[in-house]
């Protein structure tokens, strides 16, 4: 039987799951770019998806893909972060070699599932290695073994339940932290790419599906769960073991609300001791508010802290020249995001909303100050960092 034209009933049956995925993204908007931000989150996420259950979910030639980027964000992503990602295969031994390069942090994680599925926090964690455990080289090359017989270090045992591999660099000095140069193979795997069938091909777009019906409901319902009322406050909390979140990380999500006549003020007691910590805004979609661009996320080698050791900053629609401005990028509210990371200990991040035009008075003379100059060169740091982290 003749297979030529068959791919056409896989590809109108894909495109009625498009069609109704604006259904499955709800986010409320206000203005005209909270509009614009929900479409391009759509094409987004089925671009992350084209990526994740389509072109990277070879298993047999495996390679690293950026599951997320600065253009691509989704799903409360960290400005901070580098996330790659490869698809595995229970039974299968994968081999990732490289640089470790200058990130503050590094995580390399194996998870059980798969993305599409919609179950947000139930891919369980088989094995991780974080960076303080990684064994490195004079050179700086680190070598990671997952499955196959155990080794005295650097191994990682595979389950019986296919997964995925997730490697996090977190960075402070986004301009001069390199990224890890990384690559995988597959060390019990043919030498090349098994040729293309059509069942593949929908067995892979069956995963799309699913990511674009199950999965976007998910991350649609979880970021309403945060679209209510501002929170007093956030307090972190660490992520269980197991749990697949970053070992030693405290993580804190809660709502923001801020109109062109406000200002969220943001202020917290810096730790005594922290690898990293950040805040960051992210829309009511769940992605992160364009961090290239735009302050929208401070992290601890960014911010200007107080001379007593306090994090005093302000969410405002106009350059209020505080330091630790925080862009909204034209949204009135969305889920603001607070991670720590080996943090001690680890502190409450306030909130208050006052009036625009009370900001000066509210803050006080001590909140760091900065002019259009210094403005300029930090927009322009970032921008840079964002293209060295990704490009």
């Amino acid at each position: 039987m003749s297979t030529v034209g068959a791919g056409d009933a896989l590809w109108r049956d894909l495109m009625g799951t498009l069609a109704s995925l604006p259904e499955r993204v709800t986010a409320e908007t206000t203005n005209e770019t909270e509009e614009a931000d929900r479409l391009r989150y759509l094409l987004r996420f089925l671009r992350a998806g084209i990526a994740l259950c389509v072109e990277y979910d070879e298993t047999e030639t495996p390679a690293l893909t950026h599951m997320i980027e600065d253009r691509m964000s989704w799903g409360l992503d960290s400005p901070d972060c580098l996330y790659l990602y490869c698809r595995i295969r229970a039974g299968g031994t994968y081999r990732v070699g490289g640089t470790r390069g200058g990130s503050r942090a590094i995580d390399v994680q194996v998870n059980a599932g798969h993305y599409a599925d919609g179950k947000f926090g139930q891919w369980p964690s088989v094995a991780v290695v974080a960076g303080d455990d990684l064994t490195v080289d004079a050179d700086g090359g680190i070598d990671v073994v997952i499955g196959g017989p155990p080794r005295d270090h650097d191994w990682l045992p595979l389950d019986d339940r296919d997964g995925f591999l997730l490697i996090r660099q977190y960075f402070g000095d986004w301009e001069r932290e390199a990224p890890a140069t990384l690559t995988i193979e597959r060390l019990d795997g043919p030498p090349t790419t098994p040729a293309l069938t059509l069942a593949t091909m929908a067995e892979r777009i069956a995963l799309l599906q699913e990511w674009l019906t199950a999965g976007a409901r998910t991350w649609d319902e979880v970021s309403k769960g945060l679209a209510g009322p501002p929170m007093a406050d956030i307090e972190p909390f660490l992520v269980p073991a197991g749990a697949g979140g970053l070992s030693g990380q405290a993580y804190g999500m809660g709502s923001w609300h801020c109109r062109p006549d406000e200002a969220v003020v943001v202020e917290f007691d810096l730790p005594a001791s922290c690898r990293l910590w950040s805040v960051s805004l992210c829309d009511r979609t769940w992605q992160s508010i364009d961090f290239s661009d735009r302050q929208s996320s401070l992290n601890s080698a960014q911010c200007t802290p107080t001379a007593d050791g306090r994090f005093v900053g302000a969410i405002t629609h106009d350059d209020p020249g505080l330091a630790n401005w925080l862009d909204p990028g034209g949204h009135t509210g969305g889920s603001f995001a607070v991670r720590f990371l080996d943090a001690d200990p680890t502190p409450t991040v306030r909130f208050r909303t006052v009036g625009r035009a009370d900001l000066d008075l509210e803050i006080g003379a001590d909140a760091p100050r900065v002019d259009a100059d210094t403005r300029r060169a930090a927009l322009r740091s970032r921008r840079i960092g964002v293209q060295r982290r990704y490009r």
